[in-house]
């Protein structure tokens, strides 16, 4: 009996450590399970914190590609657009103005170049009645152009090299060169000098005393046009 009893303890005891061990193996299980879930949520915060970061840098490296850079004012191109309804000369327009002066400028070489004209002068602070006036005197457009002008492109008497024929006035490359070149040299060796009404012009551009009343003429023409 006393032997029974023993094996019966025993084995109540033994049974009791294996419920216990049972117990601790799952709370084992229970924790790493937990430990998984939470490795996997970390890993998945992980993941979402690097495609943001991700997005992130994906938006300033598309606001680099298409950032514009203002283009300043000294490197911008020398000849400007004028807004066709501005009024830029006697209360015209550029385009009623290049109108008037296409009027004065005959059926000739030198026809249908009001706009380039008109533009030039406003953008260099050129008159353009006396800058038509003056091409039209000096060239003889007013009826038939010179030999000058249909040659070599100089519509204003401009001396200089290359020489026109291997004479002292300036060849010009094309019809559109010599006229900017004309207005060029008005506003740099007149016009910027204080040299800018046909009295002031005529001394240094043409020897003849008859000059201004020509050119003045020729500018109340263009003007009635």
């Amino acid at each position: 009996m006393k032997r029974g009893k023993l094996i019966s303890s025993v084995l109540a005891t033994l049974g009791i450590i294996m419920i216990s061990i049972a117990f601790v193996i799952e709370q084992d299980e229970v924790t790493l399970k937990e430990e998984k879930i939470e490795t996997k949520n970390t890993t998945i915060q992980l993941k979402n914190m690097a495609t943001s970061a991700n997005q992130i840098i994906n938006t300033e490296e598309s606001k680099k590609q298409v950032e514009v850079i203002p283009i300043k004012m000294e490197i911008a191109p020398a000849s400007v657009i004028i807004p066709p309804r501005i009024e830029v000369y006697e209360g015209m327009t550029i385009d009623e103005l290049a109108e008037k002066l296409n009027r004065n400028l005959g059926n000739g070489y030198i026809a249908g170049k009001g706009y380039l004209i008109a533009s030039q002068c406003i953008e260099k602070g050129v008159d353009p009645y006396v800058a038509v006036a003056i091409m039209l005197h000096e060239t003889g457009c007013s009826y038939n152009c010179s030999n000058l002008v249909r040659s070599c492109n100089n519509v204003g008497g401009q001396k200089g090299s290359p020489g026109c024929n291997g004479g002292s006035y300036k060849a010009f490359a094309t019809l559109d060169d010599g006229i900017i070149g004309f207005i060029n040299n008005l506003q740099k060796n007149y016009y910027s000098k204080g040299l800018n009404t046909i009295e002031k012009i005529a001394p240094k551009y043409a020897a003849s005393s008859a000059w201004p009343a020509k050119i003045r003429s020729y500018v109340e023409q263009i003007r009635a046009s």
